[in-house]
């Protein structure tokens, strides 16, 4: 029987400067800048993708994809790039993103 693990999307980690930190994973990384602006950046690796965030959009944290997630939900919110998600808490106070892309 195959297991069906739930899948990390996307780590993110705080910096001071976006576009210094995009240029920074470019130049001694094999990875691909998939999006930028002046308070976060997406990163794509070969097995999973870095987000670069402020201390004042996002918190550090990871992401798991849940395709069960909906707008109807509570504290559920929409992103530009139409992925749905919510940040919840885990025993010792990480947080997590749960995320849904919808094509």
């Amino acid at each position: 029987m195959k297991n069906n693990l739930d899948k990390i999307d996307h780590i993110a980690i705080q910096v001071d400067n976006i576009k210094d930190s995009v240029n920074w994973y470019l130049k001694n990384f094999k990875c691909e800048e998939i999006y930028s602006d002046d308070s976060w950046a997406f990163l794509k690796f070969s097995n999973m993708k870095l987000a670069l965030v402020t201390n004042t959009q996002h918190p550090p944290h990871f992401a798991i994809l849940d395709d069960k997630i909906n707008l109807k939900q509570k504290n559920v919110v929409e992103h530009r790039d139409k992925s749905i998600s919510k940040y919840i808490k885990d025993l010792d106070g990480n947080f997590l993103e749960l995320i849904k892309y919808n094509d």
